[in-house]
Formats: structure tokens, C-alpha cells, sequence
């Protein structure tokens, strides 16, 4: 049985954040502004279909997605590349392995203690991320 992962979730720890986008070679202002957003996901999930939306007041991301089915990802308004995304489950956890022009690129979600976490990689750089559920979302 997968992990249900459906819900509003607000960013409450983010460590390394700006050498995992200076490794996606994100320009220095990007990156300033970027590493001070306090971004939100919104997860729909109908069994091993998923809408991921994150929100944030410098700029949004969308990406959909089905497990087991690769696709090509559109990273506009984060990096700006094109690269080819398949996400697979990992026992409760989503893994992402992202190919393009980055090498080592991708990320894993799981829900943990109640909590949303996040690893982001790009080359030799972790992000770790924390999200925090939105009561009665």
C-alpha cells in the first residue's frame, strides 16, 4: 500500500538549499531570494497519480506525474531545463531520478512522524527539506 502524501504543507526546515541551486547553476540574485521563501506543497494523489504544486511569493512550480511512467519535465521558473523524470516508489518512499543535463539529479519524498521530507541531489549537493501538514487540509 503506498503513502498517502494528499495535502497542504508548509516548509518548516530547509538546510543547504542554496549549493543544491548553485549546483543547477541558478544565478547568485535567484538564489538569494529563493533561499529566504518559505514555499508550501500542495499534494494531490489518486493512488499512483500525483499533482504537485509548489507555492511560494517569488514564483510557482507544477509538475503531474504517474508512477512508473517516465516524462519529460519542464523545470520552467525553477532551473529552466528540460530533462527526462521517473518517479518510482521505494518502499513508502517517492523516488525521483531526474536525466538531463545535470548529472545525479532528482528527489525523494516520504512522509515521516507526520511530517513531508524532501531530499533534493544535484550532483555532489543534498537539500534536505521539512513540511509541516496544514490541519484540516
Amino acid at each position: 500500500m503506498s503513502t498517502d502524501f494528499n495535502g497542504t504543507w508548509n516548509m518548516v526546515s530547509n538546510d543547504n538549499f542554496e549549493a543544491y541551486m548553485a549546483a543547477l547553476d541558478i544565478d547568485f540574485p535567484t538564489r538569494k531570494i529563493a533561499n529566504l521563501l518559505k514555499p508550501q506543497k500542495v499534494i494531490e494523489q489518486k493512488g499512483d497519480s500525483f499533482i504537485v504544486k509548489t507555492l511560494s511569493t517569488f514564483r510557482n512550480y507544477r509538475v503531474q506525474f504517474t508512477v512508473g511512467e517516465e516524462f519529460e519535465e519542464d523545470t520552467k521558473g525553477l532551473d529552466n531545463r528540460k530533462c527526462k523524470s521517473l518517479v518510482t516508489w521505494v518502499s513508502n518512499k517517492l523516488v525521483c531520478v531526474q536525466k538531463g543535463e545535470k548529472e545525479n539529479r532528482g528527489w525523494t519524498h516520504w512522509v515521516e512522524d507526520g511530517d513531508l521530507h524532501l531530499e533534493l541531489h544535484c550532483s555532489d549537493q543534498v537539500c534536505k527539506q521539512v513540511y509541516r501538514k496544514v490541519p484540516g487540509a
